[in-house]
């Protein structure tokens, strides 16, 4: 970034952000308003054009597909040997919920998220808040800076300090299994359900719901059935709290 856009961004009302961002990671953004929007989160967003609102779903939409790009390239390099089975399941566990939550704490990403104060009393609707701002973060990135610096940002950055990869490939994530073990403890009722895809998706996807005790928990999507019904089984985990209790 030249000298100048430096200097200007420092002087500007945003400086104290910026000096944030940029203690966060590690470069002065240059789009200071992707950065803002990437940590507001639908609860707090207003509604700008044709039922968008300034949240950061969009950028999470983005950031979701460069992240998982960037994992598949190292994965794939990282195991030569290992079929598409294998590196799926890998790149399942760090790109879970629960792992980029974890990620988004590590980074002191809840510091910057604006969200409705009133969430805290229902935490089943915080989840995903943490790791949805990390992969809108990403996108961010990416419109800033590129796709080549959004890479090296994430492996030098991000995976290689705080991701312990090897660890993860002995680690037991079923997700499901846990789900329907859960229920079982507390007396409910657990349904896997094939659902029609959105229109304008593949017809070679396959879309799974999750519904726990008649309330639909989370939804998920692969080329492959056991797949789809893995990512909603996460969905839900994290939906009803399988797992920890979660405090931004």
């Amino acid at each position: 970034m030249p000298i100048k856009q430096v200097y200007n961004l420092y002087l500007s009302p945003s400086r104290s952000y910026v000096r944030k961002l940029k203690n966060l990671l590690g470069f002065v953004p240059g789009n200071v308003r992707l950065y803002q929007m990437a940590f507001r989160h639908k609860s707090v967003a207003i509604l700008i054009k044709d039922g968008v609102k300034n949240s950061n779903e969009r950028l999470e939409f983005l950031g979701d597909a460069v992240l998982g790009s960037v994992i598949a390239e190292l994965l794939f390099k990282l195991y030569p040997y290992k079929d598409e089975g294998f590196l799926t399941e890998m790149r399942s566990k760090i790109v879970s919920r629960s792992n980029l939550n974890q990620l988004s704490r590590k980074l002191g990403l809840n510091e910057l998220i604006e969200y409705d104060a009133r969430m805290i009393s229902y935490p089943n609707k915080q989840g995903s808040l943490l790791g949805d701002a990390f992969e809108a973060l990403v996108g961010a990135v990416y419109l800033d800076r590129g796709y080549q610096f959004t890479r090296e940002f994430l492996l030098t950055r991000i995976i290689k300090p705080h991701v312990d990869i090897h660890t993860l490939e002995i680690t037991e994530t079923n997700f499901k299994s846990r789900l329907i073990e859960w229920c079982q403890h507390n007396g409910k009722e657990v349904a896997f359900l094939q659902i029609d895809n959105p229109e304008g998706e593949s017809n070679k996807l396959f879309s799974v719901k999750v519904v726990v005790d008649g309330e639909d928990c989370g939804i998920g999507r692969d080329f492959n059935k056991k797949s789809a019904e893995k990512l909603a089984a996460e969905k839900a985990c994290e939906y009803l709290k399988v797992f920890t209790d979660f405090t931004i």
